[in-house]
């Protein structure tokens, strides 16, 4: 006997087979005030080629939020009651050895503003900075214990994307100095 799925789960199921499907959630309130700022198909776009370039596997979903969102998820699971810029949610291996989800990044999209001033570039690269950064971490990297790999991969992939400073690189004390020299006339 022959079973027909219902439309749903035939693209579903293409999808999986896809090696980047990536879905991008917009906050409504976010979407009202950075507007063409946050554009879901030029993020998703760069995902999948981030992603790719990063060796990553699996469909990537990614919500760009407020600082008051992001700070009860940061709250919630890593015990930090403030907002923070990006966080990753690495999914679990799948019993069969397949990964269908590599997993979930969040990104307030009002602390990357604040960051895309500062370091003196247009929001969209901040954006960009902090999913790839989101990407490495969904792939196994931690540059709070890899001795510098993740901080290498990152500076690889910046520079294959064109992008200036990382999070990693620009969280040492002389990054921070420089870019706001660099803003003063």
């Amino acid at each position: 006997m022959e079973v027909t799925l219902p439309r749903y789960f035939v693209r579903r199921a293409a999808s999986w087979a896809q090696p980047h499907s990536t879905m991008i959630v917009i906050d409504p309130t976010i979407q009202v005030r950075f507007g063409r700022a946050v554009r879901r198909r030029t993020l998703a776009a760069f995902v999948t080629e981030a992603a790719k370039a990063a060796g990553l596997e699996g469909e990537v979903s990614v919500l760009l939020t407020s600082d008051q969102h992001i700070r009860t998820l940061n709250r919630e699971f890593r015990r930090k009651d403030r907002p923070t810029d990006v966080l990753s949610f690495p999914a679990a291996e799948s019993l069969n050895g397949h990964r269908h989800l590599a997993g979930d990044i969040a990104i307030s999209v009002e602390t990357a503003a604040k960051q895309a001033e500062e370091y003196n570039h247009p929001l969209p690269t901040e954006l960009q900075i902090l999913l790839l950064h989101g990407l490495l971490h969904l792939g196994g990297y931690d540059h709070q214990t890899d001795t510098g790999r993740m901080a290498r991969e990152e500076a690889a992939l910046r520079r294959r994307f064109g992008l200036t400073q990382g999070l990693i690189e620009r969280s040492t004390k002389p990054a921070r100095e420089k870019a706001r020299r660099s803003r003063k006339p």
